[in-house]
C-alpha cells in the first residue's frame, strides 16, 4: 500500500532512526520529515538518506496551525508518527512554558489538523503518538509500569507529555480519530544529543572531563537500544490496535552509577587506557529537583500481541554505542560546538 507519512521531529535522536528505517524498508512510502531544527534537531543525522526519492524534509513548527494545515494539504498524509517534543527534564525545570507550548499545544495542533483533513474518511488513517514512561511517575524497589498504570508525572517535562497523551486519547474517544500510543523507557544509541547521560559521559571521558552523576547515582532506569525502539514503532504503526497503548522497554534496569562504571570500563578498553582511569572522572553532583527514583517498563503486551522483543543485551548495545561515538568524532564535535546548526542553511537552502 502506498502511504504518505508525516514524521515529526525526525531530525532528532529517536526520530532520525525511525525515519531512516521507514525510508529504507518501505521504498514505496513517501516520508516527510518535519522538524523545527531547534538545538536537538540535526540534519547531519540523516546524511545517508537525504537524497532518497521517498524522503522529503520540511522545516517548520508544529504549533503553527496555518503551516501544518498547508502541509497536510500539500502531501495528503494518511499517517502521522509524532515524535517532536522538548524532552530534557533539566531544561523543563528551567523553562516549563517551552515544554507546554511544544509538547501540549503542538500535539493538539497536529491532532486537530489530522481530524480536519481525515474527518470525511478515516479509513486507512493513523495518528501515532510516541511518548515516555516518565508520565507514570516513580516506582519503588519492585513492580513495573504497565499500560494500566495511573499517570503521576513529577516534572514539567513528564506533565507536558502526560497532557499530550490525554489529548490523543480524547481525540480518539470524542472524534473517533484513529490513534495509537506508545510509552518507552530511556533510549541510548547513535546520534544522541550529548546533554543526556550516556553521550555526555562518553564525550567527557574522551576529553578527560568530570562525569557528573546526580545524588549518589542510585536512581534506576530501564534502557532501550534506539534501533530496537524504531523497530517497535514500525511494528506498532503497522500492526497495533487502534486506540491502544503499548509500552516499549528494554527489560534492562541499571542504577545510574553502575551504568557509568560499566561505561568507564568500556571506554578504558576502547581508548587503551589502564582500567580505572575513566572511573576517576566520576563526580557526584547535587541531585535534580523531583528526581524520580526508578522507572521499569513491562513490555509484555507488545511482545505477546505483536511479537516484538529487544534484539541486544545492554552490554552489547553499549559497546556499539561507544564505537559509534568514537568513530564519529566530527559529528560529536559539531554538536558540542554548535556548528551543526548551520548545516540546514548550507545543505538545504541552496537547493
Amino acid at each position: 500500500m502506498k502511504r504518505k507519512i508525516l514524521v515529526t521531529g525526525a531530525a532528532g535522536f529517536i526520530g532520525s532512526h525511525v525515519v531512516r528505517l521507514f525510508v529504507n524498508k518501505y521504498p514505496d512510502y513517501q516520508l516527510v520529515n518535519l522538524d523545527a531544527l531547534t538545538y536537538a534537531g540535526n540534519l547531519e543525522n540523516l546524511n545517508d538518506i537525504k537524497d532518497k526519492p521517498n524522503y522529503v524534509f520540511e522545516k517548520g513548527d508544529i504549533t503553527d496551525e496555518t503551516f501544518i494545515d498547508e502541509l497536510f494539504t500539500k502531501y495528503q498524509f494518511d499517517g502521522v508518527i509524532h515524535l517532536a517534543a522538548e524532552s530534557h527534564v533539566d531544561r523543563s525545570i528551567l523553562d516549563p512554558l517551552a515544554f507546554i507550548k511544544t509538547n501540549v499545544l503542538g500535539t493538539a495542533v497536529l491532532l486537530n489538523t489530522a481530524r480536519k483533513h481525515w474527518k470525511d474518511n478515516m479509513e486507512g488513517k493513523l495518528f501515532y503518538h510516541v511518548s515516555t514512561d516518565e508520565v507514570y511517575g516513580s516506582l519503588g524497589a519492585e513492580g513495573f509500569f504497565t499500560e494500566e498504570t495511573a499517570y503521576d508525572p513529577r516534572s514539567p517535562y513528564s506533565a507536558s507529555k502526560a497532557s499530550s497523551d490525554h489529548f490523543v486519547k480524547a481525540y480518539y474517544h470524542t472524534y473517533h480519530l484513529p490513534v495509537v500510543l506508545s510509552n518507552c523507557s530511556n533510549n541510548y544509541g547513535s546520534n544522541h544529543f550529548p546533554e543526556k547521560l550516556i553521550p555526555l559521559a562518553i564525550h567527557n571521558i574522551k576529553n578527560n572531563k568530570p562525569v557528573p552523576v546526580y545524588g549518589k547515582g542510585e536512581n534506576i532506569r530501564d534502557w532501550l537500544f534506539v534501533e530496537d525502539h524504531a523497530r517497535a514503532i514500525d511494528t506498532i504503526f503497522h500492526n497495533g490496535r487502534i486506540g491502544e497503548t503499548y509500552n516499549i522497554g528494554g527489560f534492562n534496569e541499571w542504577k545510574n552509577i553502575d551504568l557509568i562504571e560499566l561505561l568507564c570500563k568500556v571506554m578504558d578498553k576502547k581508548l587503551g587506557r589502564p582500567e580505572g582511569t575513566s572511573a576517576k572522572l566520576i563526580t557526584f553532583v547535587k541531585d535534580r529537583a523531583g528526581h524520580d527514583m526508578r522507572y521499569a517498563i513491562d513490555a509484555t503486551k507488545l511482545n505477546r500481541e505483536l511479537g516484538w522483543s529487544p534484539s541486544l543485551q545492554f552490554e552489547e548495545g553499549l559497546e556499539k554505542t561507544v564505537d559509534w561515538y568514537l568513530a564519529n568524532e566530527e559529528w560529536l564535535n559539531n554538536v558540542t560546538s554548535g556548528s551543526y546548526q548551520q548545516y540546514y542553511e548550507t545543505q538545504y537552502q541552496k537547493r
